[in-house]
């Protein structure tokens, strides 16, 4: 499945969060402890840096690849980009899951909700939401209301979120989102175009009965994220979207 995401978009990505209720623990010394013993699981990240409102070690994004994972004051993430295959990523994120829990102190009732998301950067030039609009409402009832003369699309980032079981607790999201520079035709510094990005974010929420249970929810989500990104993701948002970049139907 890695090499049919590389054919269909620019990046992708598979990323990992644990949301949790209550603050996380914030001493340098947990917090160093946590990063350590990560880059000694992947040595190649060995870049740390203090971002917005996070803490990250990450790798270096030398030929196209990039693992991180980030600390926020309620939530754990990881992310790999382009990563080799899927399954690698998934190894990365639970490892996550394993280690970040007892070095953070994170109990079964502190947790909110576990997040797997895959992403996919389709660089398009010209204006995104002209593109949008024309892959995937094209022929719709909706479609109509831009039946006006002069009428070109400003805003097209369709977003869509449903139950994937009876109690609601297991969720997934759909969205794409398009890049505002796009609306003017060619990126203003004149640079490479800016890409359109299609998300599929899957999340299990609750309490756990057991801390150690946290890897196999991600199995879980990333046995029905493959689902829909097979049978749903795919065909219906990113083939369509990857044709009519192609075809150049980008002028709005």
């Amino acid at each position: 499945m890695g090499e049919s995401f590389g054919a269909l978009s620019t990046d992708f990505y598979i990323d990992h969060q644990l949301q949790v209720k209550m603050d996380l623990p914030s001493n340098r010394e947990t917090l160093l402890g946590v990063f350590d013993r990560m880059r000694r699981e992947y040595p190649t990240m060995d870049r740390f840096r203090r971002g917005k409102a996070e803490l990250v070690l990450e790798s270096d994004p030398a030929g196209g690849s990039q693992q991180m994972v980030g600390l926020r004051r309620t939530s754990v993430r990881s992310g790999w980009m382009n990563p080799p295959t899927p399954a690698k990523a998934y190894k990365m994120h639970k490892t996550v899951l394993e280690l970040t829990p007892f070095f953070l102190s994170i109990s079964p009732l502190d947790v909110d909700f576990v997040e797997l998301m895959y992403g996919f950067d389709m660089q398009a030039s010209g204006n995104h939401d002209a593109i949008v609009f024309d892959a995937l409402m094209s022929g719709s009832p909706l479609a109509g209301m831009l039946d006006v003369r002069g009428a070109v699309p400003l805003d097209c980032q369709p977003l869509l979120t449903m139950a994937l079981n009876e109690a609601g607790d297991l969720q997934a999201q759909v969205e794409v989102k398009t890049r505002p520079g796009s609306r003017a035709g060619k990126p203003a510094d004149g640079g490479p175009p800016e890409p359109i990005s299609v998300i599929l974010a899957l999340r299990k929420y609750g309490e756990v009965k057991d801390i150690k249970e946290l890897p196999e929810i991600l199995t879980g989500l990333a046995q029905r994220g493959e689902d829909l990104l097979a049978h749903r993701l795919v065909p219906n948002l990113l083939v369509p979207l990857r044709d009519a970049i192609a075809s150049g139907n980008s002028d709005g």
